[in-house]
């Protein structure tokens, strides 16, 4: 039986598209432009970092990321806050902690994002991220720090996130339960690949992952 459910935060929890919007402007391209670069870049089972040189070669993340912070130093810039939050969210993870399950935030994120995260008071047990573990997705230590942290044999865990190479896939091998969520261009991609049989369940939205699991115990 599963007894906590775990998310990831981009794309599952977050909507990133104004982070991507600003990243655009930063940039001097069009939204369109990254965006559908970032659709590519999904396809091709290339990182995001990717569609950065192709708007920008000889782009550097962190000279730029560094340059961002002198230049508007009190802005949101490449960071989210509770406007960022997919509508479902905290209906979602309360109805879950209602019905009795432990409820868990762990993705890769920058440790300024467990501010974030923490700020906006979602019905939450605890909130993770991979940098203040020093380890990130897909490696098995991550996971493993899942497990540790919810207290649960990973066969009680529920991992929901919006990829299979990051979320779905190494979250079974550890003996997890999965869900993957059709949100982002990863999402919808990655929902119709033959791997997303590996999945315990497809699901549209958050209201969604509640009903899978009654269908699962």
């Amino acid at each position: 039986m599963v007894k906590a459910v775990v998310f990831d935060v981009g794309e599952t929890l977050i909507n990133e598209e104004r982070i991507w919007s600003r990243w655009a402007d930063r940039l001097g391209v069009g939204r369109f432009v990254l965006m559908g670069a970032l659709g590519g870049m999904a396809a091709l089972d290339r990182p995001h970092g990717d569609a950065f040189e192709l708007v920008r070669p000889g782009f550097d993340l962190a000279v730029e990321e560094a340059a961002w912070e002198r230049d508007d130093p009190g802005g949101l810039r490449n960071h989210f806050d509770a406007d960022d939050l997919y509508p479902d969210v905290r209906d979602a993870l309360a109805a879950l902690r209602a019905a009795g399950h432990e409820v868990i935030i762990a993705g890769n994120q920058p440790r300024r994002a467990y501010d974030a995260l923490v700020a906006m008071d979602l019905p939450v047990d605890s909130v993770h991220t991979s940098e203040g573990w020093g380890v990130a997705k897909p490696e098995a230590g991550f996971f493993a720090k899942v497990a540790a942290v919810a207290g649960r044999e990973p066969g009680e865990i529920l991992y929901v996130g919006d990829r299979l190479d990051n979320d779905v896939l190494p979250a079974a091998r550890a003996g997890m339960r999965t869900a993957l969520i059709r949100r982002g261009p990863w999402g919808y991609l990655h929902a119709e690949r033959p791997q997303a049989e590996a999945a315990d369940a497809i699901v549209d939205d958050l209201h969604a992952v509640l009903p899978a699991l009654r269908r699962l115990t």
